[in-house]
């Protein structure tokens, strides 16, 4: 089942829509924002949607001014060429894994079922969590621990896996709980294998990787005033859009030219994060760790 998107008025609203534009929902998922987004286009309005797990397909609603892009949206650029969509006044990316997807136990991404070591969100990919879990050496998972779930014990985690997996591969995430089980003090469990797997799952997508090539092809398919609109769900996501917007890099430096002018291709519409209510909070806990964040393109 396929839930409400998180901060969805106010992310289309970031948007600044306009009936005969051309947009983009670089992550489809359950086709909410997609649909809320078609239904502020006129007859001459276009949405490309992209979505690499094929299931989201099956979401798509029957409407021709939409073309939905069964690949990543690290390859934004190219199918908006490939589809003459070029160049669109506002893209929209709501990052992470959707809900439909933690509550599939066969994928692999929630700590609440036991499923397969899966969690690619495409199943073209060729690595999976249990290709990172068994083959890894101790010292790749440590630094895939601490750099991506912010993890303090990594090494404690690293060791016992590398140990169990002596005997016996792991194939399903309830045999991975159990064998960092020592690692993780019962009152911070539910957290700490959050933490755990989320790290997995950045590392078997290469999120961070993907997010970056994404942000980057943005300014060059945007039209001058175009709208960009993130929502993130971790510090390590919301850290690379908030320096990319502010200073054109992921770094937060920011550079000049030879004139002294900063080389930054968008203004931020709103300076701080955009987080969810209580209310919206207390129907979806997922939206708890949500950040959006909206901006704009500098006219040249």
């Amino acid at each position: 089942m396929y839930h409400n998107p998180v901060l969805l008025h106010k992310s289309i609203d970031g948007l600044n829509i306009r009936p005969d534009g051309v947009y983009v929902d670089a992550t489809f998922g359950g086709g909410g924002h997609a649909r809320l987004i078609l239904s502020k286009l006129g007859a001459q309005g276009h949405l490309v949607a992209f979505d690499q797990d094929a299931e989201a397909e099956a979401n798509k609603p029957d409407d021709e001014r939409l073309i939905f892009v069964n690949q990543n949206f690290r390859y934004l650029k190219n199918f908006l060429r490939l589809y003459d969509r070029l160049p669109v006044d506002g893209i929209l990316a709501d990052l992470g894994v959707s809900s439909h997807q933690f509550d599939e136990a066969k994928r692999g991404f929630s700590t609440r079922f036991d499923g397969p070591l899966d969690m690619r969100m495409g199943k073209h990919q060729n690595l999976s969590a249990a290709d990172v879990v068994n083959t890894y050496s101790e010292d790749e998972l440590n630094e895939i621990f601490r750099l991506y779930g912010e993890i303090r014990n990594s090494r404690c985690m690293a060791k016992l896996i590398c140990e169990k997996r002596k005997t016996k591969a792991f194939e399903t995430t309830f045999e991975l709980e159990a064998a960092v089980g020592k690692c993780i003090p019962p009152t911070r469990k539910n957290k700490m294998l959050a933490m755990l797997f989320q790290a997995i799952r950045i590392e078997v997508n290469q999120e961070l990787e993907v997010l970056k090539a994404f942000l980057e092809q943005t300014a060059d398919v945007l039209k001058p005033g175009g709208r960009l609109v993130v929502i993130s769900y971790h510090s390590l996501e919301d850290r690379l859009v908030k320096n990319f917007i502010k200073t054109g890099n992921f770094e937060g430096k920011v550079q000049k030219d030879f004139f002294g002018n900063n080389l930054v291709d968008f203004k931020p519409v709103v300076n701080k994060a955009i987080v969810p209510d209580e209310k919206e909070i207390a129907q979806n806990s997922r939206a708890r760790s949500a950040r959006l964040r909206i901006a704009e393109k500098i006219a040249e």
